[in-house]
Protein backbone atom coordinates (compact mmCIF):
# COMPACT_ATOMS: atom_id res chain seq x y z
CA UNK A 1 0.00 0.00 0.00
CA UNK A 2 1.11 3.46 -1.32
CA UNK A 3 1.91 5.81 2.24
CA UNK A 4 0.25 9.53 2.07
CA UNK A 5 3.46 10.89 1.52
CA UNK A 6 4.97 12.39 -1.83
CA UNK A 7 8.19 13.72 -3.24
CA UNK A 8 7.56 17.01 -4.23
CA UNK A 9 4.35 18.95 -3.10
CA UNK A 10 3.57 22.03 -5.19
CA UNK A 11 1.68 25.32 -3.94
CA UNK A 12 -0.51 25.70 -6.44
CA UNK A 13 -2.22 24.04 -9.15
CA UNK A 14 -1.54 26.02 -12.64
CA UNK A 15 -0.20 24.91 -15.68
CA UNK A 16 3.54 24.73 -14.33
CA UNK A 17 2.10 22.30 -11.80
CA UNK A 18 0.16 20.50 -14.71
CA UNK A 19 3.26 20.55 -17.27
CA UNK A 20 5.11 18.92 -14.23
CA UNK A 21 3.23 15.72 -14.06
CA UNK A 22 3.89 14.20 -17.06
CA UNK A 23 8.29 14.17 -16.45
CA UNK A 24 7.29 13.44 -12.56
CA UNK A 25 5.35 9.53 -13.82
CA UNK A 26 8.96 9.13 -15.85
CA UNK A 27 10.95 9.46 -12.95
CA UNK A 28 8.23 7.74 -10.82
CA UNK A 29 7.91 10.62 -8.84
CA UNK A 30 4.85 11.54 -6.53
CA UNK A 31 3.53 14.86 -6.95
CA UNK A 32 0.71 16.80 -4.17
CA UNK A 33 -0.81 20.32 -5.22
CA UNK A 34 -2.52 22.72 -3.11
CA UNK A 35 -4.97 23.91 -5.88
CA UNK A 36 -7.36 27.23 -4.97
CA UNK A 37 -10.06 25.34 -7.43
CA UNK A 38 -11.00 21.61 -8.08
CA UNK A 39 -10.84 23.37 -11.97
CA UNK A 40 -7.64 24.49 -11.98
CA UNK A 41 -4.96 23.00 -14.57
CA UNK A 42 -3.28 20.56 -12.21
CA UNK A 43 -6.44 19.14 -10.35
CA UNK A 44 -7.68 17.90 -13.70
CA UNK A 45 -4.58 15.64 -13.94
CA UNK A 46 -2.98 14.97 -10.90
CA UNK A 47 -4.83 12.52 -8.44
CA UNK A 48 -3.04 13.85 -5.13
CA UNK A 49 -4.91 17.52 -4.98
CA UNK A 50 -5.76 19.37 -2.10
CA UNK A 51 -8.35 22.21 -2.41
CA UNK A 52 -7.45 25.09 -0.45
CA UNK A 53 -6.08 28.82 -0.52
CA UNK A 54 -2.36 28.97 -0.35
CA UNK A 55 -2.72 31.32 1.95
CA UNK A 56 -4.00 29.36 4.29
CA UNK A 57 -1.29 28.25 7.17
CA UNK A 58 -3.07 25.20 8.04
CA UNK A 59 -3.28 24.31 4.28
CA UNK A 60 0.07 24.60 3.22
CA UNK A 61 1.39 23.45 6.81
CA UNK A 62 -0.42 20.01 6.13
CA UNK A 63 0.89 20.25 2.46
CA UNK A 64 4.97 20.37 3.72
CA UNK A 65 3.94 17.63 6.22
CA UNK A 66 3.45 14.81 4.30
CA UNK A 67 6.12 15.93 0.85
CA UNK A 68 9.44 15.64 0.79
CA UNK A 69 10.16 18.91 -0.71
CA UNK A 70 7.71 22.31 -1.30
CA UNK A 71 7.82 24.07 -4.34
CA UNK A 72 5.80 26.37 -6.42
CA UNK A 73 3.67 26.64 -9.13
CA UNK A 74 3.57 30.75 -8.54
CA UNK A 75 5.07 33.53 -6.34
CA UNK A 76 1.77 34.76 -4.77
CA UNK A 77 3.05 32.72 -1.43
CA UNK A 78 3.19 34.21 2.42
CA UNK A 79 7.20 33.82 2.98
CA UNK A 80 7.02 34.68 6.55
CA UNK A 81 5.45 30.95 6.84
CA UNK A 82 8.24 29.65 5.08
CA UNK A 83 10.53 31.08 6.59
CA UNK A 84 8.90 29.37 9.64
CA UNK A 85 8.57 26.19 7.57
CA UNK A 86 12.31 25.91 7.05
CA UNK A 87 12.93 26.44 10.56
CA UNK A 88 10.85 23.63 11.33
CA UNK A 89 13.09 21.91 9.48
CA UNK A 90 11.16 21.82 5.93
CA UNK A 91 12.66 21.44 2.45
CA UNK A 92 11.55 25.04 0.57
CA UNK A 93 12.58 24.92 -2.68
CA UNK A 94 13.37 27.94 -3.74
CA UNK A 95 13.78 29.51 -0.32
CA UNK A 96 11.64 31.79 1.57
CA UNK A 97 14.19 34.36 0.74
CA UNK A 98 14.40 33.63 -2.90
CA UNK A 99 10.20 33.78 -2.98
CA UNK A 100 10.54 37.42 -1.11
CA UNK A 101 13.13 38.58 -4.21
CA UNK A 102 10.86 36.99 -6.85
CA UNK A 103 8.02 39.27 -5.25
CA UNK A 104 9.68 42.27 -5.26
CA UNK A 105 10.64 44.42 -8.57
CA UNK A 106 11.90 47.15 -5.71
CA UNK A 107 14.69 43.99 -4.01
CA UNK A 108 15.55 42.73 -7.59
CA UNK A 109 16.76 46.22 -8.71
CA UNK A 110 18.61 46.90 -5.65
CA UNK A 111 20.25 43.37 -5.83
CA UNK A 112 21.05 43.71 -9.14
CA UNK A 113 22.49 47.40 -8.77
CA UNK A 114 24.78 45.87 -5.15
CA UNK A 115 26.15 42.81 -7.61
CA UNK A 116 26.93 45.40 -10.80
CA UNK A 117 24.56 43.81 -13.17
CA UNK A 118 23.21 45.76 -15.67
CA UNK A 119 19.71 46.86 -15.59
CA UNK A 120 18.19 50.49 -16.36
CA UNK A 121 18.51 53.23 -14.03
CA UNK A 122 15.59 53.18 -11.38
CA UNK A 123 14.39 55.13 -8.14
CA UNK A 124 11.80 54.16 -6.00
CA UNK A 125 9.79 56.47 -4.61
CA UNK A 126 9.29 56.28 -1.33
CA UNK A 127 8.30 59.61 -1.01
CA UNK A 128 8.40 62.40 -4.02
CA UNK A 129 11.56 63.83 -3.16
CA UNK A 130 13.40 62.21 -5.40
CA UNK A 131 11.30 62.37 -8.65
CA UNK A 132 12.16 65.55 -9.77
CA UNK A 133 15.61 64.84 -10.17
CA UNK A 134 15.17 61.63 -11.85
CA UNK A 135 12.98 63.17 -14.53
CA UNK A 136 15.40 65.89 -14.61
CA UNK A 137 18.29 63.28 -15.41
CA UNK A 138 16.14 60.54 -17.57
CA UNK A 139 13.76 62.73 -19.29
CA UNK A 140 9.87 61.86 -20.31
CA UNK A 141 8.45 59.22 -21.16
CA UNK A 142 9.56 56.74 -18.57
CA UNK A 143 8.85 53.54 -16.98
CA UNK A 144 6.32 53.54 -13.46
CA UNK A 145 6.46 50.15 -11.78
CA UNK A 146 4.56 48.02 -8.84
CA UNK A 147 6.93 47.03 -7.09
CA UNK A 148 4.34 44.21 -6.49
CA UNK A 149 2.14 42.28 -8.02
CA UNK A 150 2.68 42.44 -11.88
CA UNK A 151 2.78 40.02 -14.41
CA UNK A 152 1.95 39.53 -18.03
CA UNK A 153 2.09 43.47 -18.13
CA UNK A 154 0.35 44.29 -15.35
CA UNK A 155 1.61 46.41 -12.91
CA UNK A 156 3.70 48.44 -15.60
CA UNK A 157 2.80 51.82 -17.33
CA UNK A 158 4.55 54.42 -19.61
CA UNK A 159 3.93 57.53 -18.59
CA UNK A 160 4.39 60.34 -21.29
CA UNK A 161 4.02 63.58 -19.47
CA UNK A 162 3.98 65.27 -15.97
CA UNK A 163 0.35 65.26 -15.45
CA UNK A 164 0.31 61.94 -15.98
CA UNK A 165 3.36 60.79 -13.74
CA UNK A 166 1.60 63.14 -11.24
CA UNK A 167 -1.69 61.11 -11.65
CA UNK A 168 -0.20 57.59 -11.61
CA UNK A 169 1.94 58.42 -8.56
CA UNK A 170 -1.77 59.62 -6.77
CA UNK A 171 -2.97 56.65 -8.02
CA UNK A 172 -0.51 53.83 -6.76
CA UNK A 173 -0.27 56.07 -3.36
CA UNK A 174 -4.28 55.64 -2.56
CA UNK A 175 -3.40 51.93 -3.39
CA UNK A 176 -0.91 51.10 -1.05
CA UNK A 177 1.49 50.77 -4.01
CA UNK A 178 5.37 51.70 -3.76
CA UNK A 179 6.16 52.85 -7.18
CA UNK A 180 9.47 52.45 -9.01
CA UNK A 181 10.59 54.75 -12.07
CA UNK A 182 12.69 53.49 -14.61
CA UNK A 183 14.39 54.72 -17.58
CA UNK A 184 12.61 54.17 -20.75
CA UNK A 185 15.81 52.19 -22.43
CA UNK A 186 15.67 51.98 -26.76
CA UNK A 187 14.14 48.40 -27.00
CA UNK A 188 15.74 46.55 -29.79
CA UNK A 189 14.09 43.29 -28.73
CA UNK A 190 13.38 40.88 -25.61
CA UNK A 191 15.20 37.93 -24.39
CA UNK A 192 15.56 35.46 -21.89
CA UNK A 193 17.72 33.39 -20.65
CA UNK A 194 17.24 30.29 -17.91
CA UNK A 195 19.19 28.30 -15.15
CA UNK A 196 18.73 25.24 -12.96
CA UNK A 197 20.00 24.92 -10.13
CA UNK A 198 20.36 22.25 -7.50
CA UNK A 199 21.66 22.56 -3.77
CA UNK A 200 24.79 20.81 -3.92
CA UNK A 201 25.44 23.77 -6.38
CA UNK A 202 25.83 22.08 -10.30
CA UNK A 203 23.94 24.62 -12.79
CA UNK A 204 22.67 24.55 -16.03
CA UNK A 205 21.82 27.16 -18.58
CA UNK A 206 19.38 26.66 -21.73
CA UNK A 207 19.92 28.70 -24.44
CA UNK A 208 19.60 32.20 -24.80
CA UNK A 209 15.92 32.72 -26.50
CA UNK A 210 13.86 35.38 -28.30
CA UNK A 211 10.65 36.50 -26.56
CA UNK A 212 7.94 38.95 -28.61
CA UNK A 213 5.47 40.71 -26.45
CA UNK A 214 2.12 41.46 -27.27
CA UNK A 215 0.16 43.91 -24.89
CA UNK A 216 2.54 42.78 -22.13
CA UNK A 217 2.25 38.86 -22.62
CA UNK A 218 4.62 36.43 -24.40
CA UNK A 219 3.09 35.31 -27.78
CA UNK A 220 5.93 33.96 -29.61
CA UNK A 221 9.29 32.58 -28.59
CA UNK A 222 12.35 31.47 -30.55
CA UNK A 223 15.11 29.41 -29.59
CA UNK A 224 17.85 30.05 -29.90
CA UNK A 225 17.78 33.95 -30.42
CA UNK A 226 18.01 34.84 -33.55
CA UNK A 227 21.65 36.42 -34.36
CA UNK A 228 22.68 36.35 -30.77
CA UNK A 229 25.64 34.18 -30.58
CA UNK A 230 27.44 37.02 -29.01
CA UNK A 231 24.94 37.89 -26.35
CA UNK A 232 24.95 34.08 -24.98
CA UNK A 233 27.91 34.89 -22.57
CA UNK A 234 27.21 37.51 -21.31
CA UNK A 235 23.94 36.42 -20.59
CA UNK A 236 25.14 32.86 -18.85
CA UNK A 237 27.16 35.10 -16.83
CA UNK A 238 24.34 37.10 -15.36
CA UNK A 239 21.90 34.40 -14.87
CA UNK A 240 24.73 32.64 -13.14
CA UNK A 241 25.69 35.85 -11.29
CA UNK A 242 22.32 36.07 -10.25
CA UNK A 243 21.65 31.85 -9.38
CA UNK A 244 24.51 31.34 -7.18
CA UNK A 245 24.04 35.18 -5.37
CA UNK A 246 20.51 33.93 -3.99
CA UNK A 247 21.64 30.52 -4.22
CA UNK A 248 18.00 29.82 -6.11
CA UNK A 249 17.59 25.94 -5.89
CA UNK A 250 15.07 25.13 -8.92
CA UNK A 251 14.44 26.86 -12.26
CA UNK A 252 15.36 30.96 -12.45
CA UNK A 253 14.53 32.64 -15.47
CA UNK A 254 16.14 36.27 -16.28
CA UNK A 255 14.36 38.42 -18.56
CA UNK A 256 16.07 40.81 -20.92
CA UNK A 257 16.01 43.95 -22.80
CA UNK A 258 18.65 44.28 -25.55
CA UNK A 259 19.11 47.93 -25.55
CA UNK A 260 22.13 49.54 -28.20
CA UNK A 261 23.37 46.06 -28.97
CA UNK A 262 23.56 45.19 -24.96
CA UNK A 263 21.96 43.11 -22.41
CA UNK A 264 19.62 45.05 -19.39
CA UNK A 265 17.88 42.98 -16.84
CA UNK A 266 14.27 43.35 -17.16
CA UNK A 267 13.23 41.04 -14.05
CA UNK A 268 13.18 37.57 -12.94
CA UNK A 269 11.12 34.46 -11.94
CA UNK A 270 12.37 31.80 -9.43
CA UNK A 271 9.87 28.52 -11.36
CA UNK A 272 8.98 26.98 -14.43
CA UNK A 273 8.89 29.95 -17.10
CA UNK A 274 7.00 30.47 -20.21
CA UNK A 275 10.02 31.15 -21.54
CA UNK A 276 11.00 27.72 -21.65
CA UNK A 277 7.85 25.91 -22.62
CA UNK A 278 9.92 25.28 -25.56
CA UNK A 279 12.07 22.89 -23.98
CA UNK A 280 9.40 20.30 -23.62
CA UNK A 281 9.84 19.09 -27.36
CA UNK A 282 12.66 21.18 -27.68
CA UNK A 283 15.38 20.56 -25.09
CA UNK A 284 17.02 16.71 -23.95
CA UNK A 285 15.79 17.50 -20.91
CA UNK A 286 12.38 19.81 -20.47
CA UNK A 287 12.28 22.81 -17.87
CA UNK A 288 9.92 21.05 -16.16
CA UNK A 289 11.92 17.74 -15.64
CA UNK A 290 14.73 20.03 -14.78
CA UNK A 291 12.60 21.48 -11.62
CA UNK A 292 11.97 18.14 -9.93
CA UNK A 293 15.35 17.39 -10.16
CA UNK A 294 16.53 20.56 -9.80
CA UNK A 295 14.55 20.85 -6.00
CA UNK A 296 14.76 16.91 -5.51
CA UNK A 297 19.02 17.55 -5.36
CA UNK A 298 18.86 14.92 -8.77
CA UNK A 299 21.76 15.30 -11.16
CA UNK A 300 21.05 18.00 -13.81
CA UNK A 301 19.81 17.02 -17.14
CA UNK A 302 21.42 17.83 -20.66
CA UNK A 303 19.88 21.37 -21.61
CA UNK A 304 20.82 20.93 -25.51
CA UNK A 305 18.29 21.53 -27.87
CA UNK A 306 16.79 18.81 -29.72
CA UNK A 307 16.73 20.47 -33.32
CA UNK A 308 18.51 23.88 -35.15
CA UNK A 309 15.18 25.89 -33.85
CA UNK A 310 12.28 25.88 -31.99
CA UNK A 311 9.20 28.27 -32.17
CA UNK A 312 6.50 28.42 -29.78
CA UNK A 313 3.62 30.38 -29.77
CA UNK A 314 1.46 31.13 -26.73
CA UNK A 315 -2.57 30.56 -27.42
CA UNK A 316 -5.34 32.55 -26.19
CA UNK A 317 -8.90 32.79 -25.92
CA UNK A 318 -10.28 34.12 -29.51
CA UNK A 319 -13.21 36.88 -30.05
CA UNK A 320 -16.29 33.95 -29.55
CA UNK A 321 -14.89 32.85 -26.11
CA UNK A 322 -14.89 29.06 -27.44
CA UNK A 323 -12.26 26.54 -27.74
CA UNK A 324 -13.55 24.48 -30.98
CA UNK A 325 -13.03 20.96 -30.66
CA UNK A 326 -12.50 21.92 -35.06
CA UNK A 327 -9.78 24.68 -34.20
CA UNK A 328 -7.93 21.35 -32.47
CA UNK A 329 -8.50 18.79 -35.14
CA UNK A 330 -7.38 21.33 -37.91
CA UNK A 331 -3.84 22.18 -35.76
CA UNK A 332 -3.14 18.33 -35.21
CA UNK A 333 -3.38 17.75 -39.11
CA UNK A 334 -0.43 19.92 -39.35
CA UNK A 335 2.44 17.68 -39.17
CA UNK A 336 5.35 18.81 -36.55
CA UNK A 337 2.59 20.88 -34.13
CA UNK A 338 2.73 20.03 -30.59
CA UNK A 339 0.02 21.55 -28.68
CA UNK A 340 -0.34 21.73 -25.33
CA UNK A 341 -3.82 23.26 -23.43
CA UNK A 342 -4.00 24.20 -19.69
CA UNK A 343 -7.64 22.86 -19.19
CA UNK A 344 -8.96 26.47 -19.31
CA UNK A 345 -12.06 28.23 -19.99
CA UNK A 346 -11.23 30.13 -23.64
CA UNK A 347 -11.95 33.39 -22.70
CA UNK A 348 -10.89 36.11 -24.93
CA UNK A 349 -7.41 37.19 -24.43
CA UNK A 350 -6.90 34.48 -21.94
CA UNK A 351 -3.71 32.51 -22.00
CA UNK A 352 -5.08 29.21 -22.55
CA UNK A 353 -2.45 27.32 -23.83
CA UNK A 354 0.79 26.91 -26.41
CA UNK A 355 2.06 25.13 -28.81
CA UNK A 356 5.57 24.54 -30.62
CA UNK A 357 7.21 23.40 -33.50
CA UNK A 358 10.51 22.08 -34.25
CA UNK A 359 12.88 22.76 -37.47
CA UNK A 360 16.01 23.04 -39.47
CA UNK A 361 15.05 26.44 -41.24
CA UNK A 362 13.88 29.24 -38.90
CA UNK A 363 11.52 30.70 -41.45
CA UNK A 364 9.63 27.76 -42.36
CA UNK A 365 9.48 26.81 -38.55
CA UNK A 366 7.61 29.93 -37.99
CA UNK A 367 6.23 30.31 -40.64
CA UNK A 368 3.95 26.71 -39.32
CA UNK A 369 4.10 28.13 -35.71
CA UNK A 370 1.97 31.09 -37.13
CA UNK A 371 -0.39 29.11 -38.55
CA UNK A 372 -0.73 26.53 -36.01
CA UNK A 373 -1.37 30.27 -33.56
CA UNK A 374 -3.93 31.19 -36.15
CA UNK A 375 -6.58 28.59 -36.02
CA UNK A 376 -6.43 28.70 -31.96
CA UNK A 377 -6.81 32.22 -32.42
CA UNK A 378 -9.56 31.97 -34.86
CA UNK A 379 -8.00 34.06 -37.21
CA UNK A 380 -7.68 31.25 -39.81
CA UNK A 381 -10.75 30.50 -42.28
CA UNK A 382 -11.22 26.71 -43.53
CA UNK A 383 -8.03 25.72 -45.52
Amino acid sequence: MRSDRADVGFIGGGQLARMSAAPATALDLRLAVLANRSDDGAAQVLPDVTIGDPGDRNAVEALAARCDVLTFDHELVDTELLERLEAEGHAVRPSSSVMRLSQSKRMQRERFRALGLPAPEFVVVDDRSNVADFVARFGLPLIVKADRGGYDGRGVWTVEDLPALDAMLDELDERGITPILEELVPLERELAMQIARRPSGEMRTYPLVETVQVNGMLRELIAPAPEAGALHPEARRIVEAIAADCAVTGLLAVEFFQSNGKLLINEIATRPHNSGHFSIEGAITSQFEQHLRAVLDFPLGSTAMTAPWAVTANIVGGPSGDLLTTQVKRVLALDGVHLHLYGKDARPGRKIGHLTVLGNDLASTRSLARRAAAIMHEECGDD
